[in-house]
């Protein structure tokens, strides 16, 4: 049986995206543009990173992703990791990932487990079969588990079922230090 997603969570997911991609007219902040005011990112800055620099490269191990087909198909995570992006949006891509999730699972709240079960969630391992990241996406590594823009692995901390923190290590690749940057999900 093929389950057809409602034309509102498309006009959501195409709203979000059009939100998120990246324009010179506006400050490079994890909220602007998008009347969030439910979240908050850390004060941590950090300038974007060539694709080149980085040490371990995300979804090396995975066949290789069309980024024109991942931008038509999935435009919402279509700009995480980027090189000429920064963490600050990553967050703030994974923050709409989430809110979609809880959109078509409102029962459920945030998907739950470690990160390569929440990956796997938002690759389409629900109940509905609902593809919200391409498990080919560069930013998923060959252990299923989505990664920052320098490699390591995100945390998610489920604080409650609609709470959630995100968190990446940052370019030193260690979580607790000065450079992490969080994102914290509220209802």
């Amino acid at each position: 049986m093929r389950r057809l997603v409602p034309s509102g969570v498309l006009l959501i997911l195409l709203v979000g995206g059009w939100l998120m991609w990246p324009r010179d007219d506006r400050p490079d902040t994890a909220n602007a543009g998008t009347g969030e005011t439910k979240t908050s990112v850390s004060e941590t800055v950090i300038a974007p990173v060539e694709a080149d620099a980085l040490p371990v490269r995300p979804g090396a191990n995975a066949a290789p992703v069309d980024l024109r087909t991942l931008e038509h198909d999935f435009p919402i995570v279509a700009p995480l990791n980027r090189p000429d992006s920064t963490i600050a949006r990553d967050l703030a891509t994974l923050a709409l990932v989430f809110d979609s999730w809880r959109s078509n699972f409102p029962r459920d709240g945030n998907p739950v487990g470690e990160n390569a079960d929440i990956t796997a969630a938002l690759a389409g391992d629900n109940s509905l079969g609902f593809v919200l990241i391409p498990r080919n996406h560069p930013a998923i590594n060959s252990d299923g588990e989505l990664c920052d823009r320098w490699g390591t692995p995100f945390r998610f901390h489920q604080v409650s079922g609609q709470v959630m923190e995100i968190r990446s290590a940052g370019p030193d690749r260690t979580f607790a230090t000065g450079d992490d940057a969080e994102w914290t999900l509220l209802p």
